[in-house]
């Protein structure tokens, strides 16, 4: 994977001192060590023991750029330790060539996270990018998580994951065309968007969700283009993920005062606020059906 100029490239704050970068187009090297030097690092964290097999990110995605994988994007955390920056968690969301289409309005990504310092295994999730948004969601019980482990043959184990997410699409692809095919009633959008409320902020000492949260279960639903303005059950779903992960929506404090959402910084939160949503519309759906 050389470096190569691409266009429409996203580089944005993904948490206090993180970065992620996403493009149109599949990231070279260059473009990735700008924004996640981890995933180039030279060796372990000194306090990883000696049995932790350590096995550079890049060298796993070589091999799967071989198999027709190629990134999209690429997100690192960011550390308070002093030296530990080069080996923290990141994240990157890839695309197989068999799996871009022409005329989609999304495309199924797998999603590879790892680190250097003992805080991640290797894990391959399911994903999905919706393109009017530039949003990445990620599948919730659909698909089976892979974890490996840092040890044994991890290079040959992640490719082998790779693929058998891959062989799951079909089933992410008929929870998606199922989620569009159902309308919700507003008092049903209304519902999903104070359980998401609940998700993201919790409740209060009193039992409210509407209490601890800083914006309401309408502001969620509210769509920021033309094109999420609709009552199917994937729309819905589809405003109230972007208006949590993203923020910026006008709301108040618990102790009153005016306020901005902030927007979901970590990757451990995003992935686990992503799926907690994907579960939560999978639940609507089968209850509609």
């Amino acid at each position: 994977m050389t470096s190569n100029s691409s266009s429409s490239i996203l580089a944005a704050r993904f948490g206090r001192g993180s970065r992620v970068l996403r493009s149109e187009s599949p990231l070279g090297e260059d473009q990735m060590r700008t924004v996640a030097p981890s995933i180039f690092a030279a060796g372990k964290h000194c306090s990883r023991s000696e049995r932790y097999a350590y096995i550079p990110t890049i060298e796993v995605l070589r091999g799967l750029h071989k198999e027709g994988f190629e990134p999209f994007m690429v997100a690192q955390s960011a550390s308070r330790i002093a030296g530990k920056s080069e080996y923290t968690k990141h994240m990157i969301r890839m695309r197989h060539a068999g799996q871009i289409q022409e005329g989609r309005s999304e495309a199924n990504e797998i999603i590879l996270i790892n680190s250097h310092d003992g805080a991640s295994s290797y894990q391959m999730l399911a994903g999905v990018f919706r393109f009017v948004c530039c949003n990445g969601l990620v599948v919730g019980d659909v698909v089976d998580d892979i974890r490996i482990p840092h040890k044994g043959n991890i290079r040959g184990e992640v490719i082998e994951g790779a693929f058998r997410v891959l062989d799951d699409f079909e089933a992410v692809d008929a929870a998606t065309e199922g989620m569009k095919a159902l309308t919700l009633s507003p008092e049903e959008q209304q519902a999903f968007a104070t359980a998401a409320l609940a998700l993201r902020y919790g409740e209060s000492d009193k039992g409210s969700t509407a209490a601890a949260a800083p914006i309401t279960a309408q502001q969620l639903m509210q769509p920021r283009r033309m094109e999420d303005q609709g009552n199917s059950l994937w729309l819905s779903f589809q405003r109230t993920q972007e208006n949590l992960m993203r923020g910026g929506q006008a709301g108040r404090s618990a102790l009153g005062r005016r306020m901005q959402t902030r927007p979901v910084g970590s990757i451990d939160r995003g992935v686990q606020l992503n799926r907690a949503l994907w579960v939560l519309a999978e639940e609507m759906r089968r209850l509609k059906a």
